[in-house]
Formats: C-alpha cells, structure tokens, sequence
C-alpha cells in the first residue's frame, strides 16, 4: 500500500516536528492533525512557530474525519486513553498505526483497540526538540527507529519506509524492536527522571561531577536488571552509548518531563519508573534509585 496522507494525533513537540518534515516535502494536504472539537476550537486560532518559523498546520475534528493510509500517535502517554476515541474515525482497513509514544505499553494499547495487524513498533530518539506554548524548538531532528514484532506486521514497515525515503524522515530499521523499546525506556528512565527532579537541563544532568548524573547512571542499571527479567538483555555498553547520546543534545534543551513540571502538568512517571517498579516488585528486585525518583516525582505533582 502507498501512504499518501497521514493524520497525526498530537500536537507536542514530535508531532510538530514530524507534522512539519511531511507538510514540507509533500505539501501542506499531505497530513493534517486530528484532535477533539474543543481543542480545534482552541488551537484553530493560534499561530504555530517551528524555530521561530511561522507555519500552517491543518487540523481536523476527530468526530467527521476519514481514514487515514499512516496515523502517527503522537499524545502525551497521559492523554492517549481520551485520545482513541478521538483518532478513532481516522482508522480503517488498511490504515497503519505507529506510536511514537514513550514506554513499552502504548502499542499493546492501540492493538487491542484497533487490532494488531495495523500497527508498527517505533522508538523516537535523538530529538532536543522543545515545545513551549505555539512555539517547537529544535537543533537536532533525530531519527524514528521502527519495527514489525509480528509478520503480519511485515507489509506495514514496508510501507512506512518507502513513505518516510520518500519525505525525507530519518530513520532505522531495527529488527528486534522490543530490545531497541527497553533501551529507549532505559535512557528515559534516566533522563527524563533526573530533569525533572533535579530541575536540570539536559547538559546539568550528564555532568559526570553532580549527583544527578549518578542517581541517572543508577537508575538507567535497575531497567538493565529488570529487563533482562523479562528477556531482553540489555547491557552496559548499551548504557554507554544512550550517555554518548544525550551528551550530543542541545546543553540548555530539556526533556518532556522537565517541560512538564514547569508548566504544572502530570507527567509520564508511571510509564518510566512506575513501570520498573511494577515489573522489579514482580521479579523479586531492589530497585532504589527508581523508587526515589517515583515518590520525588510524585510529590512534586501533588505540589502543584
């Protein structure tokens, strides 16, 4: 099947992004955001800003859409259950379905509520991308690293890769997707953590001298000790490299979960520390730095 349009569920930073990359190389009715009627009320009117760009940004009603040929979920993890019903008009047949969504849940969610034959696996990474307001930020555009974890997925991934040669979008092929998902959790476990308690940016947090980056270093092990429970094994060097990899953002960026503490929103804690909790109780694990990191998190959020 030949992707011609996509519908994009969510407007955050890699929505924008990836919104923007589409409408750029294939024209402005190449894709178009899909969102409740009280947000397209609200957002209709705004000025959108991509590196201080102004930009066109078509948007939809959810509740009169039609299906798309690729929907790319883009929502807040917090947001994605009141967000099915909305991008559900945009499913049909042979539509295909990737989450760029963090964690290790959000496909299993999307395929059992529109089946699992049309979804492909995905990992956003290397993004420094920052949305404040109308306004998305970036240096570096990073790259989706997708997958099919079923053959029946085989045709979708064959179809997102010629769309996304055909775009421009940057990209990878991983062959074990879950492995390539555990590692992106591991590095968000890490990051997007200490960010958010330390009120760190991104080069405050990678300072091997300060204590966010050992309590990042500590937390990132327990997800290797809690994956490998659950057969994936990821190792050191993989920690390694996700370190290398933050070093190269943007020094004064900061991740989702920093931004969200700023602007006094719930954030994906549950889907990060949360999620090693959960698993490391199930296995028998110790898992310290998480358990700080959650009951910190948690109280910052009950003092907003």
């Amino acid at each position: 099947m030949k992707i011609n349009h996509v519908a994009i569920c969510g407007m955050g930073a890699l929505g924008m992004l990836f919104g923007a990359r589409i409408i750029d190389h294939e024209g402005p009715g190449a894709a178009h955001y899909v969102m409740d009627a009280r947000r397209l009320e609200k957002y209709a009117r705004r000025p959108f800003y991509i590196n201080g760009v102004p930009r066109e940004l078509p948007m939809r009603d959810g509740a009169r859409d039609v299906p798309a040929d690729l929907l790319i979920v883009a929502v807040k993890a917090t947001g994605l259950a009141d967000a099915l019903d909305t991008m559900a008009r945009c499913v049909g047949p042979n539509t295909v379905i990737l989450s760029a969504l963090n964690g290790i849940t959000s496909e299993e969610i999307l395929g059992e509520r529109f089946g699992r034959e049309h979804m492909i696996y995905a990992v956003a990474q290397g993004m420094d991308a920052v949305k404040m307001g109308e306004r998305l930020t970036f240096t570096n555009p990073g790259k989706l690293i997708i997958g099919a974890r079923e053959p029946s997925q085989r045709e979708n991934l064959r179809s997102v890769c010629e769309f996304f040669d055909r775009v421009g979008m940057p990209y990878a092929v991983e062959e074990d997707i879950m492995h390539r998902l555990w590692g992106k959790l591991m590095l968000n476990v890490g990051i997007n953590q200490c960010c958010m308690v330390y009120e760190a940016n991104y080069g405050q947090c990678v300072n091997p001298k300060g204590e966010p980056y050992r309590t990042l270093i500590a937390a990132m092990r327990e997800v290797i000790a809690v994956a490998r429970c659950e057969g994936i094994e990821l190792d050191e060097s993989e920690l390694s490299d996700y370190v290398r990899l933050m070093g190269t953002l943007d020094p004064e960026a900061m991740p989702s979960m920093r931004q969200d503490a700023l602007a006094h929103r719930p954030s994906e804690v549950e889907l990060f520390a949360g999620t090693i909790r959960e698993k490391a109780r199930r296995h028998g694990i110790l898992v310290p730095a998480n358990d700080f990191l959650y009951e910190r998190i948690q109280a910052m959020e009950a003092a907003y």
